[in-house]
């Protein structure tokens, strides 16, 4: 795995009027890592998410992409220069089929750029990488949380990323559709060499997959490093049971 940073955030900031969401937020995400962006509920580790993705523009600082500055580019200028992302609630187009709704994403990734031909090849492609069926009669009907989560991944892949923004993939998951959700992550990273930054606020399982970590809490960065080391940080034990005289004994 390289550890040349294909994604650098520097003093990232964003305001809502008086309100500081995001605090002077700096990491880094070397290529082919997978990197965990944990927070507990309200702690900025979204909007920064949202920043990256072109989704709200950043009050100041950087965000940049293999050396190119993408802070303040639109949602479609970030996913044509390779950036993916993936919803926490998946609503895709439930009319049509689980290849249409990738062709539609693949067409997206390329700025309608593309063949209808290819389009679907990338789909299919994206579809079997997330272990969905590419049949072009399968539908999202009848698709519980794991397969909506999986199709959500699968019209990201067909993007052709460089770099997947995994938001809350674990989110109405059972524990044994988590464990499954997470090694399908590593495995992609692992086969298709894809750096990916995910967004949780379930720390057990994000934490078995990710190279590192960076902790957030009420918009500033309290922790960056090794899974291991968060696992025995204090500020990040109190930022999610509370301090230590509150905890249960």
């Amino acid at each position: 795995m390289s550890t040349a940073p294909l994604l650098e955030v520097a003093g990232l900031t964003k305001r809502f009027g008086g309100f500081t969401a995001v605090d002077n937020v700096s990491f880094g995400v070397g290529k082919g890592e997978i990197l965990g962006l944990l927070g507990p509920n309200g702690s900025g580790k979204s909007t920064t998410f949202n920043c990256v993705a072109g989704m709200l523009r950043p009050t100041s600082g950087s965000v940049r992409l293999a050396g190119e500055e993408i802070g303040g580019l639109t949602a479609d200028e970030t996913c044509r220069r390779g950036i993916g992302r993936t919803f926490q609630i998946p609503r895709p187009f439930r009319g049509l089929s689980l290849l249409e709704n990738a062709t539609l994403a693949a067409h997206y990734g390329a700025g309608g750029g593309i063949s209808r031909e290819e389009a679907e090849t990338r789909a299919r492609d994206a579809l079997r990488l997330a272990q969905l069926p590419d049949d072009p009669h399968a539908t999202a009907h009848g698709l519980g949380a794991a397969g909506l989560k999986k199709l959500e991944l699968a019209r990201a892949l067909a993007t052709q990323p460089r770099l997947l923004l995994a938001d809350e993939s674990l989110g109405g998951l059972d524990t044994a559709e988590m464990h499954q959700a997470a090694a399908m992550l590593k495995r992609i990273r692992d086969e298709r060499g894809i750096t990916i930054v995910w967004v949780e606020h379930i720390m057990g399982v994000l934490l078995s997959v990710v190279d590192r970590v960076v902790v957030l809490d009420h918009g500033a960065v309290i922790f960056q490093g090794t899974p291991e080391a968060a696992q025995a940080d204090e500020r990040v034990a109190e930022v999610y049971l509370g301090p230590p005289e509150s905890r249960a004994a």
